[in-house]
């Protein structure tokens, strides 16, 4: 069936939790989430059946099991079925619950009734099929930097490469940010974002998002950016070092995240090659947030 999805369910301990998010946004996975089973959790996931074959699931549960054994951990149980286009969006966010992050922001599913009783700045999100839900320790990481960044009264312009669900960039204008501009090389993405913006009552000239990567976003600029976020794969943001400067302004900033603890050091000597200096960087589990001002 053309619109089918395969189903991934993982039962694994939940030292293996980063990890597999990891491994199941790089094999290109949608919607994931997890489930608390006692000392175990459930983690779900959902990728369209059209692409990838049944072979390829059978060799990412092998990959999740070799990453198990390096971390000298218990074996993960994968299994996987298929499951109606019309099923797949429902089944992965009846976990989902609202998020604190840092300490102002709340991230509140679409599909349920913001809270009342908190004083948080909520963003209202529905993902789609776009990765960003704020549950992975790559998101959380650059929303808190973004807030450490984004002072009430900053009115400062951003673009967010790699934008995702938009989760960034419509935090990024409630944090206090003038201006945004997102690009995405998924249309579903762009899609997100443009349906997450409106969901937050954002103006879509405050948030312009295009189809395409660095060099979309450097003609979608009228002017360099006072800073930019960036939270895809390592060896992306190396690829992308080069280009990365033109995006901001004089002693500007950056935000890269999606970056293994490990990673680090390859990362930030590329970065400082092309005029970068390496302020902090901010570590959760095996995920790092690296925070930077150009030269």
């Amino acid at each position: 069936m053309s619109n089918s999805w395969w189903e991934i369910k993982i039962d694994c301990i939940p030292d293996l939790e980063e990890s597999i998010f990891w491994r199941l946004s790089e094999f290109g996975c949608k919607g994931m989430s997890t489930q608390a089973q006692g000392r175990e959790i459930l983690i779900s996931a959902y990728i369209p059946q059209v692409q990838v074959k049944l072979l390829a699931v059978s060799d990412l549960s092998l990959q999740l099991e070799d990453d198990a054994r390096e971390m000298g951990c218990q074996l993960p149980v994968t299994s996987c079925n298929l499951i109606d286009e019309e099923d797949w969006s429902s089944s992965w966010k009846q976990y989902w619950q609202p998020q604190p992050i840092g300490d102002r922001l709340l991230i509140n599913p679409a599909w349920l009734e913001p809270p009342t009783d908190t004083e948080r700045t909520i963003l209202t999100l529905d993902p789609g099929v776009a990765f960003g839900t704020g549950t992975h320790a790559t998101t959380q990481l650059c929303l808190e930097a973004l807030e450490m960044r984004l002072q009430p009264g900053t009115h400062l312009t951003i673009a967010d490469l790699g934008c995702g669900s938009g989760i960034l960039s419509t935090a990024a204008l409630l944090l206090g940010a003038r201006q945004v501009y997102a690009v995405d090389n998924d249309p579903l993405a762009v899609k997100a974002t443009g349906e997450n913006r409106a969901l937050n009552g954002i103006p879509a000239e405050q948030l312009i998002v295009d189809l395409g990567s660095i060099e979309t976003l450097h003609s979608l600029l009228p002017a360099p950016v006072d800073g930019f976020v960036c939270n895809i794969l390592a060896d992306v943001i190396i690829q992308l070092a080069p280009s990365m400067a033109a995006l901001v302004k004089p002693r500007g900033w950056a935000i890269l995240s999606g970056i293994l603890s490990s990673q680090v050091a390859d990362v930030s000597n590329v970065l400082e090659q092309h005029g970068w200096v390496v302020g902090t960087v901010w570590n959760r589990l095996e995920w790092s947030c690296i925070n930077l001002k150009y030269k």
